[in-house]
């Protein structure tokens, strides 16, 4: 029989939403446990930071271990187009001030580990190579789940509330069958690294580069420290797969003779390590919550990388959850109606980011096309873009849609109870 230890909270998973989440309940005095398959550091992609990631950052007090770092600061973006052309530099100073005009470019082996360190200070108990098997049930109620860690030993946890912090492995919304693709955006990455590459000179080092490539695909050339750099492309995966080629490498290989900026920038440089290969980027959880369970971070939803949202998000749900949970257990009430508001508020900012992806992808949507004829919106392209996701953005949309086919918000996102429950259980 497994040997059962009782916690307050359990998270699944160490990434940026599940040790974020647990740093702040752990502060908040709440004994919690945190459940990681791998041994950190590990690799992880994924590598650049948005402007208002600064908030959860902050909130989790790592802004002067971020200063302290190696990382590249980044200061700006800016767009390629497949003629090889580059637009002038956003910088981000142009619109915020100086606690979040300058965000960092990061290697998330080192960073995620320094986020888990984060939640073991502040008091979280954290298991690494430790795989949740399945959850531990009441009812419909989860009270925990069970694990098997490298020696092969069987051991369950207990606790009121379980958060799902699982990434895109989505450990409920798979096992439940919440999970739900948008056929829209059903792309395919191929990246890897290369050692000694190019880059810009001064604040212009650390920038990330979306370059375009055509069928609406694009690569990101994003400057790591070390003289590193992570590129990787992005589009259907038939047209990546076009004259039926299946190899990674001679994918990339191939797509960096589409866009010349990239080909000139990596020309200097020596591609270092494997190719990796990815599909399906994007997908939404059915609910946010049921009886004992919160889902938290990609586990919850993963939208396309174009706009570098994930960190941000991932970031954001966990401190997000965190503070949900904490009032529920003040106010003695777990039950997934208290987490409706979660729920809605990260949808709200997920629907403002999806619209944007949309658009992207439109061949008769630019970036300039909009604000040349709506100047007055740019700066709410600007803040949505750098992560600022939680406004009214009625009137930039509105102008968007002059310009491409906006999906409709999802009816996702809702926790799962009262006749939904039944409805599932039937």
């Amino acid at each position: 029989m497994a040997e059962k230890t009782e916690f307050e909270a359990i998270t699944i998973g160490g990434g940026p939403a599940g040790a974020s989440a647990a740093a702040i309940l752990a502060e908040k005095g709440h004994r919690v446990l945190v459940l990681e398959r791998e041994k950190f550091p590990r690799y992880h992609i994924g590598e650049s930071l948005l402007p208002f990631t600064n908030h959860p950052l902050r909130r989790l007090g790592l802004i002067d271990r971020m200063r302290q770092s190696s990382f590249v600061k980044k200061y700006s973006v800016q767009f390629v187009a497949p003629s090889g052309k580059a637009s002038q530099p956003f910088y981000f100073s142009s619109r915020y001030d100086a606690d979040i005009a300058q965000t960092w470019q990061v290697l998330r082996s080192e960073f995620d580990l320094m986020v888990l360190n984060n939640a073991r200070e502040k008091g979280a108990v954290v298991h690494e190579e430790t795989a949740v098997k399945e959850f531990l049930r009441d009812g419909d109620r989860v009270v925990g789940v069970r694990t098997e860690n490298k020696a092969g030993e069987i051991r369950d946890y207990t606790a009121p509330i379980t958060l799902d912090c699982s990434g895109r492995d989505a450990f409920a919304a798979v096992r439940n069958r919440w999970r739900l693709g948008d056929p829209m955006l059903n792309k395919a990455a191929v990246w890897t690294y290369y050692q000694g590459a190019a880059r810009d000179e001064g604040l212009d080092a650390g920038a990330t580069t979306v370059a375009f490539i055509p069928e609406r695909g694009w690569f990101w050339y994003i400057p790591l420290h070390d003289d590193r750099v992570s590129v990787g492309v992005v589009a259907e995966g038939k047209y990546l797969s076009r004259d039926g080629v299946r190899d990674p490498g001679e994918i990339f290989r191939r797509e960096i003779t589409q866009n010349p900026w990239i080909e000139e920038h990596l020309a200097c440089g020596q591609q270092t390590g494997p190719y990796y290969i990815t599909g399906e980027y994007s997908y939404h959880a059915r609910h946010c919550a049921s009886p004992g369970l919160l889902l938290v971070g990609d586990a919850l939803c993963f939208l396309d990388p174009v706009f570098s949202s994930g960190l941000m998000l991932a970031l954001k749900s966990g401190v997000m959850a965190a503070d949900a949970v904490h009032e529920a257990m003040e106010a003695g009430d777990l039950s997934p109606s208290r987490f409706a508001s979660y729920g809605a508020a990260l949808r709200t900012g997920i629907e403002n980011m999806r619209k944007l992806v949309y658009a992207f992808y439109d061949p008769k949507f630019s970036f300039k096309k909009l604000t040349d004829r709506f100047p007055e919106i740019a700066g709410d392209v600007t803040d949505c873009l750098s992560g600022d996701v939680d406004k009214d953005f009625t009137d930039l949309f509105k102008a968007v849609s002059e310009f491409a086919e906006l999906p409709d918000p999802l009816p996702v996102g809702e926790p799962l109870t009262g006749e939904n429950l039944v409805l599932q259980r039937g």
